[in-house]
């Protein structure tokens, strides 16, 4: 692809000021990265797309969420909101815009265990850095995740970003965080984050409250180290309507903020978490073992327009559901790591990963005007037309091994192996408000037993100081469990696991006595098995398995180093993701869509952003991101156009505070960027502007 406008003059520009800059600037220091290998390596030589971003680099630009984060990360997406409420996100990798594809992890714990990634409730104050990782890890943490990991670790215990700070917003938002390092109980060391937010919309009703706790703490102990976590969230959200599809444009029947849900909608949680940590060196190697466990108490209301958008004045045209969902989390990793020699290291270790999910929906109809000018009923005062509930455990098992052996100076090796069993029981019941014959209970399970694996290589084909280039190359072989949306509709059926073969190549490295450094792969992804969403002989929607897909593309990021402390980064990513083998059948009529665009999945998206961040006096960053165009249905009839979107931070340091501005989406651009499993043929806008204004002393 040919780079046009702004996008043509960036990376040359950047490249000549770097060389204008000469000798003087100190090489940048290497980056090491865990969420590929368990153990600290070195970015350069693993052979993964891997992207490391500072905490600092995360409070100089003001990154609260997801979405901004990971805004200067190629080939990646985030945008907020989506089925999950404001707080959550729908994160893309490689053009694959799903809920569940991909792998959230906060300090080696998978956030979500055996089910779905708990995003709504990821906090990042406090962020010592965040790994974000191509591809799946079908070894290091088995069957979670396909396309993509993200890793959130905290400063640890006793350490802190050591600072106190209030906001105030824009569309009446607030929020405040506090950071420290607590005193030591002899050599016992601790920390805490206590931070809280209220978060306002366009949309006068979409809101969110939450308020949040970080203790950690760690001490020796038997010859080793011991940790200990505790994490706790109260969580309050309002959710927005989504916008439903017409013909092949969004509909201008309903106003762009309109709130279509019922007057009593809501998404409460309260979730809580506890994870211990063990470390100790032993004549065999370094014993670690970790155990956690969260348990999350869930209230989800709302309402979803029908796709026909009748509004007649009374017949109802949208559905309700009123939810109470209880989820548990557990997860024991034990692993034994060794290095008998320069050349040659091995983990080998077995983890058990536990899900548990139960929900009750109580389901309904209602009327609401498409116009906006009527607040829809509480869904406590509509008739019951059903009860679906649904209770599901889920226990991953696995032994794992990899080995990292570097047979010659310039030659890594990285292979591992995993056998996998997966056991999934489910127990579903529908009662039919109409017709008490139509009730029914299921109870279905399913157990797995299957290998998954991976090997790669990289080769330092040149270095000279602190430059170089390093080639590397992979596969994986990975499978997934299906997820569970926790929908309203009565799905009983346990589905076989979705499976992924993937292959990367790619080229990264450091010019300029180390103050450029680049990465570029190309990558290829096969899904099969994949779960349709289609109706059984009698209209009812069911899930199965019958789909394929296929991810390719190539990715290019670079990160330029123009003074001791200015930054930047500039990314471009070409994906190309396809339907292998689709039927949809929205309608009643089954369209085979094999050979298509995946829906939300843009040829192109580029960003590019500047970073200034001295040790005192003005600071700030500039951040542009740009998604092409790309198709809102699988027909591929309906295209959303491109857009760019503009961030901003500038503050000053000053005697130990810090005063800055926060600008989101400058540009207030609104476009569709998240599709709801729920709703049919219905879409999340992205978030509107968002302004804040911040105060922090530092300790």
């Amino acid at each position: 692809m040919r780079l046009r406008g702004p996008w043509s003059r960036l990376l040359p520009s950047g490249l000549w000021l770097l060389a204008a800059c000469g000798p003087a600037l100190a090489a940048a220091p290497e980056t090491v990265e865990v969420t590929a290998t368990r153990l600290p390596e070195r970015v350069d030589v693993v052979p993964a797309d891997v992207t490391v971003i500072s905490g600092d680099e995360l409070r100089a630009r003001g990154a609260a969420d997801l979405a901004s984060a990971l805004a200067l990360v190629a080939g990646v997406e985030a945008p907020s909101g989506g089925d999950t409420g404001p707080a959550g996100a729908v994160p893309s990798f490689w053009g694959l815009h799903e809920f569940d594809a991909f792998l959230l992890v906060v300090d080696g714990v998978p956030w979500g265990g055996a089910l779905n990634p708990s995003v709504p409730t990821l906090d990042l104050n406090d962020v010592e850095r965040i790994e974000v990782m191509k591809g799946a890890t079908p070894v290091m943490f088995g069957a979670t995740s396909f396309v993509g990991v993200i890793q959130v670790i905290h400063y640890p215990a006793g350490h802190a970003a050591n600072q106190v700070s209030v906001g105030v917003g824009d569309q009446g938002s607030a929020r405040g965080a506090l950071s420290l390092a607590l005193p030591d109980i002899g050599q016992y060391r601790q920390s805490l984050v206590l931070d809280g937010e209220s978060l306002g919309y366009a949309d006068k009703r979409k809101a969110v409250w939450n308020g949040h706790a970080l203790y950690r703490g760690s001490a020796p102990l038997w010859g080793g180290a011991f940790r200990i976590d505790g994490d706790i969230t109260f969580q309050r959200q309002v959710p927005p309507s989504p916008v439903e599809l017409q013909g092949i444009a969004l509909t201008t029947l309903t106003p762009r903020d309109a709130n279509d849900n019922p007057s009593d909608a809501r998404i409460d949680e309260n979730r809580y978490h506890a994870a211990l940590h063990y470390t100790v060196s032993t004549a065999a190697g370094d014993w670690s073992t970790t155990l956690s466990f969260a348990h999350s108490d869930i209230i989800d209301i709302r309402g979803f327009l029908r796709p026909t958008l009748l509004d007649d004045g009374s017949t109802p045209n949208a559905d309700s559901q009123n939810q109470r969902r209880l989820i548990q989390d557990g997860y024991f990793d034990t692993h034994l790591s060794r290095e008998p020699s320069d050349n040659l290291s091995f983990i080998w270790g077995l983890d058990a990963l536990y899900g548990f999910g139960k929900q009750a929906s109580v389901n309904g109809a209602y009327y609401v005007p498409l116009n906006g000018t009527m607040l829809a009923p509480p869904t406590t005062s509509l008739h019951v037309d059903e009860v679906n509930t649904m209770s599901d455990t889920r226990l991953f098992v696995g032994q794992y091994v990899q080995v990292d052996w570097k047979p010659a100076a310039r030659l890594d090796v990285l292979a591992g192996l995993r056998l996998n069993e997966t056991l999934e029981n489910k127990t579903s019941a529908h009662l039919d408000g109409f017709d008490p014959m139509a009730d029914t209970l299921d109870r279905n399970k399913k157990n797995v037993v299957r290998p998954a694996g991976t090997i790669g290589a990289s080769y330092k084909a040149w270095r000279d100081g602190a430059d170089g280039a390093t080639l590397y190359a992979d596969y994986r072989n990975a499978f997934k469990p299906a997820a569970i949306d926790f929908g309203p509709d009565n799905t009983p059926a346990v589905l076989n696991p979705e499976t992924a073969q993937s292959y990367e190549a790619g080229l990264k490295g450091k010019l300029f006595a180390g103050r450029f450094d680049y990465q570029a792969e190309a990558f290829l992804q096969d899904f099969k098995n994949l779960v349709v969403a289609t109706t059984d002989a009698l209209g009812n929607p069911v899930l199965k398995n019958a789909g394929g897909e296929r991810l390719q593309g190539v990715e290019l990021e670079t990160h330029t180093q123009l003074d001791q402390d200015l930054l930047l980064a500039a990314n471009i990513s070409c994906h190309d993701a396809k339907f292998t083998q689709f039927t949809v059948d929205d309608n009643g009529t089954p369209v085979n869509v094999s050979g298509r665009q995946l829906t939300l999945s843009p040829h192109v998206l580029a960003s590019a952003g500047l970073i200034y961040i001295p040790p005192a006096g003005l600071e700030g960053s500039i951040t542009v991101n740009y998604v092409g165009s790309r198709f809102l249905n699988e027909e591929n009839t309906a295209r959303a156009p491109a857009y760019a979107t503009l961030a901003a931070s500038f503050g000053y340091r000053f005697a130990g505070w810090r005063l800055s501005f926060t600008a989101q989406n400058l540009t207030d651009q609104r476009p569709p960027v998240t599709q709801s499993e729920f709703g049919a043929g219905s879409y999340y806008l992205l978030d509107g502007r968002r302004l804040f204004v911040d105060l922090t002393k530092a300790f």
